[in-house]
């Protein structure tokens, strides 16, 4: 299992726009993503492929986000998105 741990970029955190991108981009694998909020429940896992779950998680701009996978291109693809600023057009 792989992990990766990173910090949200996106200056107002994971809300509609950057949750979309990031579930579109975790629908591209067969494998379970999950995504996991540093500091949160340590039972609220979150399907990285469902938009509405990474809106519910509420990560903010610089919260910590562990990401984990069976497919470790899966985890260094979806980790870069939560660390970048997907609020940039």
């Amino acid at each position: 299992m792989a992990s990766k741990t990173v910090k949200v970029g996106s200056t107002v955190g994971l809300h509609a726009r950057p949750a979309t991108i990031i579930a579109d981009a975790a629908d591209e694998f067969d494998d379970e993503i999950i995504l996991t909020l540093v500091g949160g429940d340590d039972d609220d896992e979150t399907d990285a492929a469902s938009s509405l779950m990474i809106m519910a998680m509420g990560a903010e701009f610089g919260d910590e986000v562990t990401v984990t996978s069976d497919n470790a291109e899966a985890v260094e693809k979806i980790a870069g998105l939560i660390e970048s600023n997907l609020d940039e057009e």
